[in-house]
């Protein structure tokens, strides 16, 4: 098993809120409900290029919107 990351690392960057995920809590990837869900391309837009790819949103802040474009998986989901 892995260290839990960082404090900040188990916090939504958008609302600040707490994640629920499974990397920053020390668990495998696969674990994490975000590899299993829908994520919203504008929230991913709202977050700082620096944060992309490093922060990881709550399920609330990356859940798609009503007539917002169907969300990509997580890029490291795969279909079986």
């Amino acid at each position: 098993m892995s260290t839990p990351a960082a404090p900040w690392a188990q916090t939504c960057p958008l609302c600040g809120q707490d994640n629920r995920c499974a990397v920053a809590q020390g668990l495998p990837a696969p674990q994490c409900w975000c590899m299993q869900a829908r994520i919203d391309p504008a929230a991913l837009e709202a977050l700082a290029p620096q944060e992309r790819g490093q922060r990881c949103l709550c399920a609330a802040c990356g859940r798609p919107t009503a007539g917002a474009a169907q969300g990509d998986k997580h890029p490291d989901f795969q279909d079986n």
